[in-house]
């Protein structure tokens, strides 16, 4: 048997695999991400794979002895699914390991918006800063605000807890009620209207493809913050770098975009926007237990038993 890897991993990897599939051969990248054309699939059994690979009928057409794919991430929009379950490919996913790093880090957003830390940082590096002014970088404090929250799956309701203990109220949007103690479900149109904070929790899916869009945004507060640590193409970047360099609204924090890592040269200049190049889930024990994951996943197939976080069918 043959196992791929798009990408390195911070784990031992080829000890793990043959040491519970004595034999098999395990090709994966010393450093960093070669991708699908960086690999061969011709006789793979198993491919883990990044989120920044597109696993589609073609990629798949090229892999005739694949069983599974593991994808090193929550979402699977990189993955034409029917095309799988087609191919009889299990494809799994890493959910729960990331949920706290990715709440904390839509929480840094948060606060680095509201309080303008971006701005400030950039002065003090700029070696212009005149010192302490009363009315210097205003920001707005997060305490007794409400969090609009869309999506509220791990993640989102991760990110509640946060808020809950931050003094603010927490509203959320999503297709299924859920039992979160301090919180309180509303429909989409309320939560951007009701929203000083909206954070983006939801997959990308065709329903959720720029449901961040001028209509929606023209409905937020003036004084609101939009957060992203989603999918880039959850938000109409244009309708937000107009929103943003209009004024109407106070500023956003974007850790996901559009063709990523292209960015959208405009966005570099908008007014109180935090970019961050999507990190959200990059902490040591986040990445290292998503790999893990994913080792655990093709030894479970390759074994011929049923994977943990399995997202398709499988015979």
């Amino acid at each position: 048997m043959r196992v791929v890897s798009t990408s390195s991993l911070p784990i031992d990897l080829v000890g793990q695999i043959t040491a519970a599939l004595p034999g098999t051969i395990v090709d994966v990248p010393a450093h960093g991400h070669v991708g699908l054309a960086g690999v061969s699939l011709a006789d793979a059994d198993a491919l883990i794979c990044l989120l920044l690979d597109k696993i589609d009928a073609h990629a798949l057409a090229a892999a005739p002895s694949l069983r599974v794919v593991a994808n090193c991430a929550v979402g699977v929009d990189n993955i034409d699914l029917v095309a799988a379950a087609g191919a009889n490919v299990a494809v799994t996913n890493t959910p729960d390991v990331l949920t706290e790093a990715t709440a904390e880090f839509a929480f840094t957003l948060m606060l680095a918006v509201a309080r303008r830390l971006g701005e400030g940082e950039r002065l003090v590096r700029s070696g212009t800063w005149g010192g302490w002014a009363l009315d210097q970088l205003l920001g707005v404090e997060l305490h007794g605000k409400t969090l609009g929250i869309l999506g509220f799956g791990r993640i989102g309701q991760a990110l509640a807890r946060r808020a809950l203990g931050f003094g603010m109220r927490v509203i959320y949007a999503d297709p299924h009620q859920v039992s979160a103690d301090g919180t309180e479900r509303v429909t989409i149109d309320q939560l951007f209207l009701r929203a000083d904070v909206l954070s983006l929790h939801c997959p990308l899916t065709p329903e959720t493809r720029r449901v961040v869009d001028a209509t929606r945004l023209a409905t937020m507060k003036p004084t609101a913050i939009l957060v992203n640590t989603a999918r880039g193409d959850i938000v109409d970047e244009g309708a937000l770098i107009d929103a943003l360099t209009a004024g109407r609204l106070f500023g956003a924090g974007l850790d996901v975009f559009v063709g990523e890592p292209r960015i959208e040269p405009r966005l570099y200049g908008c007014p109180r926007l935090v970019l961050a190049p999507h990190i959200g889930s990059a902490t040591t024990e986040a990445r290292t237990s998503m790999a893990q994951l994913c080792a655990d996943a093709v030894i479970a197939v390759l074994s011929g038993r049923r994977p943990g976080n399995l997202v398709t069918r499988i015979p």
